[in-house]
């Protein structure tokens, strides 16, 4: 009778539970019986294995194997247990000394031929390895890169588990048969999945790159000054104007406008790309703000959550840390957008399916972008809308009013004039000094709420911006009126609040003064207030 165990790692979402693959070799009917909760993909790890063994020089045992995945309740799929499945077999079957892989943590997908096949998830399941007490991890070569991200932790990459195999049997490595130059790597075909990363993007390029950049956009200093608030405190933004006024062009140049991503915050971005099979290869860590733009006909589930058995990520997941988006947002149904209201409000979205219930991180920066109408002419003077008002109080009731409470700035896009078009007024202030006074904004946040769970404006709850940080005397006459008439509700209250502090660390002022109270409320209601829509040094 021969037993021995090794490691493996289940992923649930973005998070990991390491499971323990034990191996038991009794006297028997030569059979291979696999136990554990594990699922289709897993159980044709069987096959898989035994071909792997066989084919890289390995002898098969003839007895009854029994392998067990423990804790047997927590459900199992893909093809990442391959290689803790062959370790414990060989274990078991003396080839390999068991003490050694009793604590190693293994990771991957065999090949028939014995390669070691790459799999999404390294870095979540690598985390959770880590956070359980584990030091020592073996992934494909593909994907050490990743696994090494997680400090702490020896990583070794293995190309084949012939190269596994000496090097637990303390024999010569092999070499291995590198990939030739200028042709493809099929061993990467299982870190992207095909269609996975259609409507999202990461920003890659920061505001010294060839990137779009923010003096390219003709006018709209109204929005530009939305734009730089909404970078500066995380806060959510509605822009609203007819077709082609820049709405779009606006939206793709605010990931390189916010500051770049912490080491954590890079690692938790990492984990849900991997996860969802958009990282892309050679490029292990995400170092910017992702962007994401689902096309308007996708789903609930797209956005939120979801697909068969547990849950995978969707938009809102993807643009974690990042900008979330949503292009012709009235065209989305009403259920698609309902259902962030959650994830705005929490920053992560459980996700509840049949096949059990996951916690995804959703931690993003909301840009909609909407027409006045369905023909988008309904604000231009001489355009010819024809669209019945009734059409149009329908189509503008489509973001409806919990949603848009929820949204800190509105802004009203204008056309651009024909100086501004042909650049009779200058072009406006580029991506890079627009970062800068952002980055500058968010330490004075970051100084002020110091020892606090909070690291931006858009975070801080009502109560502690009512009594722990005051602003000006005086300086919220003008929203105490908007309450007192309906113009603004409780929540409504708390984000000017939030805005006008904003807006206070890019002027440099150490407290909101009326006038900055005055332009939050002017983004967030669209009603003038007499104040310059400058938000940053200009003022």
């Amino acid at each position: 009778m021969g037993f021995a165990r090794a490691c493996s790692v289940a992923l649930v979402g973005v998070e990991g539970v390491v499971v323990e693959v034990q191996a038991d070799l009794e006297p028997g009917v030569a059979a291979f019986t696999l136990v554990g909760l594990p699922d289709k993909s897993l159980v044709e790890s069987r096959d898989r294995v035994r071909a792997a063994v066989v084919n890289s020089g390995g002898e098969w045992p003839q007895k009854k194997l029994t392998v067990g995945l423990s804790p047997a309740s927590v459900p199992k799929g893909g093809s990442g247990f391959d290689l803790a499945v062959a370790c414990a077999v060989l274990g078991a079957a003396e080839r390999v000394d068991p003490r050694q892989i009793a604590d190693l943590v293994l990771i991957g997908e065999l090949g028939l031929d014995g390669r070691v096949r790459p799999v999404r998830g390294v870095l979540p399941a690598v985390l959770a390895a880590a956070e359980a007490g584990y030091e020592h991890v073996v992934v494909p070569e593909q994907t050490a890169g990743e696994a090494a991200l997680v400090p702490g932790i020896s990583v070794l990459g293995v190309r084949s588990l012939r190269q596994l195999i000496a090097v637990l049997a303390d024999e010569p490595v092999p070499d291995e048969e590198p990939v030739e130059p200028g042709r493809p790597d099929a061993m990467l075909a299982g870190l992207l999945v095909p269609g996975a990363g259609v409507g999202t993007g990461v920003a890659v390029d920061r505001p010294d790159s060839d990137g779009p950049d923010l003096a390219d956009v003709a006018g709209q200093h109204a929005a530009r000054t939305g734009l730089e608030v909404a970078a500066a405190g995380g806060h959510h933004l509605l822009l609203s104007g007819p077709p082609g006024a820049g709405k779009t062009m606006l939206a793709e140049r605010l990931p390189a406008v916010l500051p770049p991503l912490t080491r954590r915050e890079s690692l938790e971005v990492t984990a849900v790309h991997s996860v969802a099979g958009i990282l892309p290869p050679g490029e292990p860590l995400v170092r910017t703000p992702p962007y994401c733009a689902p096309h308007h006909s996708a789903t609930m589930q797209a956005l939120v959550g979801g697909g068969n058995g547990l849950p995978k990520p969707g938009a809102v997941s993807l643009a974690h840390r990042g900008v979330l988006f949503l292009d012709e947002a009235p065209e989305f149904s009403g259920k698609a957008l309902d259902a962030l209201r959650q994830p705005l409000e929490s920053g992560h979205v459980v996700v509840a399916r049949s096949g059990g219930v996951v916690r995804l991180p959703a931690r993003f920066l909301m840009v909609l972008a909407a027409n006045p109408c369905p023909c988008g002419r309904h604000t231009l003077h001489g355009a010819g809308c024809e669209c019945p008002s009734s059409v149009i109080r329908r189509y503008q009731a489509r973001l409806s009013g919990p949603l848009l409470d929820r949204v800190d700035l509105r802004i009203q896009v204008e056309p651009v004039s024909r100086s501004d078009l042909l650049a009779h007024g200058g072009r406006g202030e580029s991506t890079a000094l627009v970062a800068d006074r952002v980055q500058e904004a968010r330490q004075r946040a970051a100084a002020r709420l110091e020892g606090t769970p909070w690291t931006v404006n858009s975070e801080v709850p009502g109560h502690e911006l009512r009594t722990r940080w005051t602003v000006a005397p005086g300086a919220l006459g003008a929203a105490e009126r908007d309450v007192e008439r309906g113009l603004l509700t409780a929540r409504g209250l708390d984000r000017v609040l939030r805005v006008a502090w904003t807006i206070a660390d890019l002027a440099g002022h150490d407290r909101p003064e009326a006038q900055d109270v005055a332009l939050a409320l002017e983004l967030r209601t669209g009603i003038a207030r007499g104040v310059p829509a400058v938000a940053g040094a200009a003022r």
